[in-house]
């Protein structure tokens, strides 16, 4: 071992993981290849909502290559209910959620049957030779018609409400009565805002191989979750857990969208606990949209008060949720994950969020980058901008008039959340000077007064977020199922190499890499000596995996306190080596030494001596291995400022982003260029909800956007070059000062670019336009003036540009 030569965090690192990603050298769960393996293809219900008469698989049976044809009924003593982790209330209605409908279909791609057969493409022809009868039921779609309860989804439920989450900061004690703020008023705006449905639309499909030898079920599968996977699919079988093991190979993304206990993976093992061989089973792309959880779905009813010189006073939300047809494993809890961040940066007295949670016969929702955070902050940055409309004043002005100054700090709002650190003014001064603020305003004015055709718009974006989803009392406090701790583990070999294994499980995020850099700083070891293990319970034992942005503040920190317990024992054995008293031994760069002579021992002689055991002190064990687990008190708030230009071109409703700026504050940067790689793929996901992007049904709850054709999803090359800095607040609650920063680009960028588009065609009597602002929904927005634009438009009407516009 040698010292490396500078600090390793801060460094722009090319990530460990690339080379064998970009070269094809890695499997994928779909690679997996095993002996004797079947293939599992899965019959989806083209119908939304019905009873399930009778299923016809006899021609299927008689087909070349099938082993097996299985329905509902084959697994119905079996195949349990899929778990829901998070019940937000004592009284919310959770209908049992069978992997494959026994006698009812409740969305549309449900599993009706499975076909198991010698190769993929044989189960996949034996799926068209599979008869249903179905006695077609009522659908269920909108919200606010789903809650008179006229039809069910779910008769035994005897509603589709399915809980009603309230947070009241009089109630509280953070905050006082928003209704008497609302009451007593100099301004009061209200407005209802629609976040539609969207579909993670990760670059892997979901792939799922199970083998069930050697006494031991072994899972790989294309999940975020590995660990809790395990520990569900257990609950789920009965299967003992020391029993599974479930191993996340490389995993091509997941925005969420792989944060599931899916029916695939339960059906994959209870039909190799049947069939006694490997079976696999990996997703069209339509099946991923169709079956997959989606994300958002909202109906967001916002009012704020305020004082007439901009003064916010009191914000009351009221929420209504999709569920779709079943509760995945946190779909109650993700609509209530925003309540603590409507109150954003700023200072409101006054606060009362209720959210009700509703059943439709549409796909289940769950988990999306961002995860009821980007809601929220959709809704406050929209507001702030009403606000400012109502009240004739400068957007950016009114922000800054209620923020939180960063000589507040650390300070608990309204919400109850304590925020340690932060600089709201450091990063919208950064971001205003980028951005060319005030040449922008001018050229709007210039172009307003001449009537051009194409005008200007400017958003704003302020944002901060809660992340590093972890601490456990909080978790427990909001009745969530599990906790929010991470575990890491730093083996030390005798060669010198350093093996570092982490409950966390990337899917794309560069885990390899920045876990390597932190430990290579900690321990004074090279970079290239470090080698991070992950995502195989049976390597990795314990973990809560990846998700919230929670891997670098919670799995990083662990990490370290892993790192501190290396060089704690190692310090003893050194002075014992070096035949001083511990307190006179010092660690810098990898080696030991003795204060004040020229006496050394580096790291890897030590972790030799701890190896070999032939003279330890009294009572120390042999090898220099070291777990910790860390659970911390409180989230960390990353925050920014992002401003985004737009073009509009009222003629054809066209819209082209001309230009974008994010200033991001995530505290400590361990690795530049994933930081910005991280940001760069958030915008994409934010910018795509605010102008490409929307899972739509028809009246008879069928997916008309299930491919790519439909359901448009902006490639690089449509979206504009980003201008990206950052600012630093490390955060205090962890010793990394580190900050969550990958969804921080998603959560910042949608409101900042609808804001844009509404500051171009505001003056020409348009209100609002729901998402996303597709050239149609513009047009038609402009044609009616002051009438809000809210048609459906598939996210397929008009072409994207390659400068990022529509045409």
């Amino acid at each position: 071992m040698t010292a490396t030569a500078e600090p390793e965090v801060g460094k722009a690192r090319l990530r460990k993981e690339d080379a064998r990603l970009i070269t094809g050298q890695t499997k994928w769960t779909d690679n997996i290849q095993l002996t004797g393996m079947l293939h599992m293809a899965v019959l989806r219900s083209p119908v939304a909502h019905a009873r399930i008469r009778g299923i016809d698989c006899s021609r299927a049976t008689a087909m070349p290559g099938v082993a097996l044809v299985l329905t509902g009924e084959d697994f119905a003593a079996e195949q349990g209910s899929l778990p829901c982790a998070w019940p937000i209330t004592e009284d919310m209605k959770s209908p049992p959620a069978p992997a494959m409908a026994v006698d009812q279909v409740n969305f549309a791609g449900e599993a009706v049957a499975l076909v198991i057969a010698d190769n993929a493409y044989r189960a996949a022809d034996a799926l068209a030779a599979i008869d249903v009868d179905y006695d077609e039921l009522p659908v269920v779609l909108d919200l606010e018609e789903a809650l008179k309860d006229q039809d069910l989804v779910h008769p035994d439920l005897g509603t589709n409400k399915c809980a009603t989450w309230v947070f009241d900061s009089a109630e509280a004690g953070s905050g006082t009565d928003v209704e008497e703020a609302i009451a007593s008023a100099e301004v009061v705006i209200e407005r209802t805002f629609r976040q539609q449905r969207l579909i993670p639309s990760f670059i892997e499909p979901r792939s799922v191989v199970v083998d069930p030898s050697a006494d031991m079920f072994t899972m790989w599968s294309a999940t975020q979750i590995p660990h809790i996977l395990r520990w569900m699919l257990a609950a789920t079988t009965g299967i003992a857990e020391h029993k599974i093991r479930v191993i996340a190979p490389d995993v091509g993304g997941g925005f969420g969208g792989k944060l599931q206990v899916t029916p695939e993976e339960l059906l994959c093992l209870l039909v190799a606990r049947r069939m006694g061989r490997p079976v696999k089973w990996t997703e069209s792309r339509t099946e991923s949209m169709l079956s997959a959880h989606h994300g958002r779905d909202q109906i967001q009813k916002v009012t704020v008060s305020a004082r007439r010189d901009g003064t916010v006073t009191g914000l009351k939300v009221e929420l209504l949720a999709d569920m779709g047809a079943y509760l995945r494993l946190v779909t109650p809890g993700i609509p209530i994950l925003g309540a603590f961040m409507f109150n954003a940066i700023y200072k409101f007295p006054a606060y009362r969020f209720v959210c009700t949670n509703v059943f439709t016969n549409k796909t289940p929702t769950d988990a999306y980058r961002g995860a009821g955070r980007p809601e929220a902050t959709f809704a406050i940055e929209r507001m702030m901008d009403e606000l400012a409309v109502e009240l004739g004043m400068d957007p950016m002005k009114i922000r800054e008039m209620n923020w939180i100054k960063h000589d507040e700090f650390p300070f608990t709002t309204v919400a109850g959340m304590t925020y340690d650190s932060g600089n709201y003014e450091a990063a919208t001064a950064r971001a205003m000077e980028l951005f060319g603020y005030e040449e922008l305003r001018e050229e709007q004015e210039r172009r307003r007064s001449s009537g051009d055709p194409v005008q200007l718009g400017i958003g704003i974006s302020t944002y901060t977020e809660m992340c590093g989803l972890a601490p456990s009392r909080v978790l427990g406090a909001l009745r969530y199922g599990a906790g929010g701790w991470e575990t890491a583990s730093i083996r030390m070999l005798p060669t010198g190499k350093v093996e570092v294994i982490t409950g966390t499980s990337p899917h794309g995020q560069g885990h390899e890499t920045v876990w390597s850099q932190i430990v290579a700083d900690r321990l004074g070891v090279p970079f290239e000596d470090v080698e991070v293990l992950h995502g195989d319970t049976a390597s990795a034992h314990r973990g809560m995996d990846s998700y919230g942005s929670r891997s670098l503040t919670v799995g990083g920190t662990a990490l370290v306190h892993a790192a501190d317990k290396v060089l704690a024992k190692a310090r003893k054995l050194a002075a014992h080596m070096m035949e001083c008293d511990e307190a006179d031994v010092e660690f810098a760069s990898g080696s030991f030494s003795v204060r004040g002579t020229s006496t050394v021992r580096t790291l890897s002689d030590v972790v030799l001596a701890a190896h070999v055991a032939h003279d330890l002190p009294e009572g120390m064990e042999p090898g220099m291995d070291a777990d910790a687990t860390f659970d911390p008190d409180n989230f960390s708030f990353p925050h920014g400022t992002h401003l985004c230009a737009t073009e509009v071109d009222t003629e054809t409703g066209r819209v082209r982003i001309r230009s974008y700026v994010a200033v991001d504050d995530v505290g400590t940067v361990v690795n530049p260029l994933i930081v910005d790689g991280q940001v760069h793929g958030g915008l994409a996901q934010g910018i795509a909800q605010a102008l490409y992007e929307e899972a739509i049904h028809d009246e008879t709850g069928t997916l008309t956007t299930a491919t790519f054709a439909d359901y448009l999803v902006p490639s690089a090359d449509d979206l504009p070059s980003f201008l990206t800095a950052r600012t630093a607040t490390p955060a205090t609650s962890n010793p990394l000062g580190v900050k969550g920063v990958g969804e921080a680009g998603t959560i910042a960028s949608t409101p900042a670019v609808v804001n844009s588009v509404l500051d171009a065609v505001r003056h020409l009597g348009v209100r609002d336009i729901e998402m996303p602002l597709s050239p149609e929904r513009v047009w038609t927005a402009l044609q009616g003036g002051a009438a809000d634009a809210s048609t459906p438009a598939a996210g397929g009407l008009g072409s994207i540009d390659s400068q990022g516009g529509q045409s």
